[in-house]
């Protein structure tokens, strides 16, 4: 069983920094990625950034390219998501997902095998 646990969520004002956690357990799957999808009211789901499990290889959005930065700590299982610069846009529930290494260079949604996380919300207002 794959367990996917985001942590991390919560108000900020704009220009700060917040930073996700996602502890991800039971994944022995070989080829896989950790990655960052938000979704905003009224919104698609957007994939945000990605990490490699097998070799740190880093995927952004443009629309986070040079705020954003995603890290990993093996030891801990445990992806991070550094959210810089924040403006209130980037408000929406961010999904950590287990998925193939194809989608999460693509930062695309993986309908067949992808294991998903509860959801945090991260507000973004005055």
């Amino acid at each position: 069983q794959v367990d996917v646990v985001e942590s991390g969520g919560g108000l900020v004002q704009p220009g700060r920094s917040l930073r996700l956690s996602c502890e991800v357990s039971g994944l022995t799957l070989p080829n896989m990625g950790i990655g960052w999808f938000r979704q905003a009211p009224g919104k698609e789901r957007e994939g945000v950034s990605c990490i490699y499990i097998s070799d740190g290889s880093t995927y952004y959005s443009d629309s986070v390219k040079g705020r954003f930065t995603i890290s990993r700590d093996k030891a801990k299982s445990t992806v991070y998501l550094q959210m810089n610069s924040l403006k209130p846009e980037d408000a929406a529930v961010y999904y950590c997902v287990a998925l193939r290494e194809v989608f999460c260079a693509a930062l695309t949604v993986d309908d067949f095998l992808s294991f998903w996380g509860q959801g945090t919300q991260v507000t973004v207002s005055s």
